[in-house]
């Protein structure tokens, strides 16, 4: 059933152009072209992100490698430090008790040879004076007593006769404290 001068096939209540020809309406959707557009890019996508997310996994498994072996210097280093303190100190302890024994050896000497002398004199003074005598000639003469003050005084003097912390301090507030007391008589002589 045709009404008019119209296409077979075509519906009577089609929109017509200004023409007079029916309105032809395209299917909703994509091209054919722009399903191959689209796929490519989803494929594109894709790929990088897998390229992407295997270089990035290998740069971190080689920054955790490289920390581990950080690590594993750090604890060596650590470990032949403390073999170097640890024998320094027993060279220290062993050179303190070679020290402690000559002036032993020294004081035992000092004190016998006291008390023959003063036992032919008619004064024999107390054993215990004669030795606290023996024990500050020696401990001194061996010197380990300037050996410990002076490392006392280098822990001391870190800064190499620099100005120290608390005098820096003092002249800075100083300082501030003169320059607030001239900005204030400035301010006072304006007015």
């Amino acid at each position: 059933m045709t009404f008019g001068n119209g296409y077979p096939g075509a519906s009577p209540y089609a929109d017509e152009g200004p023409y007079g020809t029916p309105v032809m309406y395209k299917k909703a959707g994509l091209t054919p072209r722009g399903k191959v557009a689209i796929a490519v890019a989803g494929v594109a996508i894709i790929g990088g992100g897998t390229i992407w997310f295997q270089a990035h996994s290998a740069a971190v498994a080689k920054d955790e490698k490289e920390a581990a072996a950080l690590q594993v210097q750090m604890k060596q280093l650590e470990l032949e430090e403390m073999r170097i303190r640890n024998e320094q100190a027993s060279t220290d302890k062993k050179a303190a008790a070679a020290s402690a024994e000559k002036i032993q050896a020294a004081v035992d000497k000092c004190v016998k040879d006291s008390s023959a002398d003063q036992r032919g004199k008619g004064y024999v003074p107390s054993r215990s004076a004669v030795v606290a005598d023996c024990k500050q000639q020696y401990e001194t003469a061996d010197g380990s007593g300037m050996q410990a003050a002076g490392s006392s005084q280098a822990a001391g003097n870190e800064g190499d006769g620099g100005i120290n912390a608390p005098a820096l301090l003092g002249l800075v507030a100083g300082g501030g404290l003169a320059v607030a007391m001239f900005a204030r008589k400035g301010k006072k002589a304006d007015a």
